[in-house]
């Protein structure tokens, strides 16, 4: 199904464009159907659906790379089913297996292989794989349908004209409730989140920083974002708790920092009054891989960390491996590319 493209590579950002081919499959009677791939890009779903009432629907993000020769490689997609299984399971929606899941994933990106950019203009072809609560129920219950898709978009470069540092400030509202869902990536915790994230930009910040709902004392989540710090003594540190999403590039942050970077590791809690404990921090995620974070603000105090204006030389290593092994430049370790 491939075709020529005509796209300005260079002049791509973050916005829906609509590619030719999606990936739909409906739940129903306790199984999945086979799933196909369609041209259209609407859904017809019943005015009483659970995922338009009450909220009961995930998502997943991740991107398809083309490589030096030309090849198109995912990133750890299992992951990406894992965790939207788990995203699933708290929203008692019936889960998606592994194998159904990646290759719903790679038929969307085959059948749209002309929307792959090309190697070296920095663009990627993100994957939006989501699931909704469908069929006529009006009661507060899980719904009695589904609906699983997969729709793809080509994206720019998050950094346009290189990495640099950006500014947050810590808001006082909450992401997700201490026992709540913001382990999971459900659409709540993110409408949630567009209000404080409002606030932090007219302030003239990226974007804000969650502090944990029980005690607002440690740092959880950056915007949509996971936390990193790096401490004076060169530990990678990032915070552990149950109600921050578990980011892919997180854990693979992690690996790399140990057994490429020869780094000490450590998903520990990470206090707001001690930022001084940093030398470099950043906020990841599958977007940016990594935003350099420049200087936090805290209680009317900005705390700057390695520079407002240059990226510190350990978070560049990080991003430079990573995005390495991504593009197909550095070998990844075992598993962690699919080959497409």
């Amino acid at each position: 199904m491939g075709k020529t493209i005509d796209i300005d590579w260079s002049k791509l950002g973050f916005s829906y464009i609509k590619t030719d081919y999606r990936y739909v499959s409906s739940w129903k009677d306790g199984k999945w159907d086979a799933g196909k791939l369609v041209t259209d890009n609407m859904l017809s779903i019943s005015e009483a659906s659970t995922a338009l009432h009450y909220g009961q629907q995930c998502f997943e993000g991740l991107k398809a790379y083309r490589t030096q020769n030309g090849q198109i490689q995912l990133f750890r997609p299992d992951r990406n089913a894992k965790r939207m299984n788990n995203s699933n399971r708290r929203l008692l929606m019936p889960e998606v297996p592994e194998e159904k899941f990646i290759d719903a994933i790679i038929q969307v990106v085959k059948a749209n292989e002309g929307y792959v950019p090309p190697y070296g203009t920095g663009a990627t072809l993100y994957i939006r794989p989501f699931m909704i609560g469908v069929g006529d129920n009006i009661g507060v219950k899980p719904a009695p349908e589904y609906l699983f898709c997969v729709f793809c978009l080509p994206v720019g470069p998050y950094f346009k004209g290189g990495m640099a540092p950006v500014n947050f400030s810590v808001s006082d509202y909450d992401r997700a409730a201490p026992y709540g869902t913001g382990a999971a990536k459900v659409g709540g915790n993110y409408a949630a989140s567009f209000y404080p994230h409002e606030l932090a930009v007219k302030d003239g910040f990226a974007d804000c920083i969650y502090l944990d709902p029980a005690t607002h004392t440690k740092i959880e989540e950056v915007g949509a974002a996971n936390f990193f710090g790096i401490t004076h003594d060169n530990h990678f540190v990032t915070p552990d708790s149950p109600s921050i999403l578990p980011s892919i590039t997180k854990y693979s942050l992690l690996h790399i920092a140990k057994e490429y970077l020869n780094m000490e590791i450590e998903e520990r809690d990470v206090f707001i009054d001690n930022l001084s404990e940093f030398k470099e921090a950043g906020a990841c995620g599958t977007a940016a891989v990594i935003t350099p974070i420049g200087g936090i603000k805290y209680k009317d105090k900005l705390h700057v960390f390695y520079s407002e204006t240059e990226v510190g030389p350990t978070t560049k290593q990080l991003y430079d491996t990573l995005y390495g092994i991504q593009f197909g430049d550095i070998e990844g370790p075992d598993g962690w590319i699919v080959k497409v």
